[in-house]
């Protein structure tokens, strides 16, 4: 399936099973960031984020106390996202392919 996908093209992946390997779960949720939606939704946040940020003067000094980050993304069994398909991300979705389940629009 991954042979016939074409650059640009529209490509909708399904987490069928969490993997157990953090690192599978890492590059899983990496590959969720590439969703535009969920682009805009991180990019939003710490734009947010930045305007609530508290400065306060401690020893002379500027401190800042940042918020957390939200957990916009999250590598969970039948999770989906839609992503334009690029050759550099190739390696890692066969990485992880046997979690995935692929389908092309």
């Amino acid at each position: 399936m991954l042979d016939t996908l074409k650059p640009g093209q529209s490509v909708t992946f399904t987490v069928l099973s969490t993997p157990r390997a953090q690192d599978s779960k890492d590059t899983i949720e990496r590959l969720m960031r590439l969703d535009p939606v969920n682009k805009k939704s991180l990019s939003s946040a710490y734009k947010k984020r930045a305007q609530r940020q508290f400065t306060f003067n401690r020893g002379n000094r500027d401190w800042v106390k940042r918020e957390t980050c939200a957990q916009i993304v999250r590598c969970a069994k039948g999770a989906s996202w839609t992503m334009p398909f690029t050759f550099n991300v190739l390696p890692d979705i066969k990485s992880v392919q046997k979690y995935l389940k692929v389908s092309a629009k």
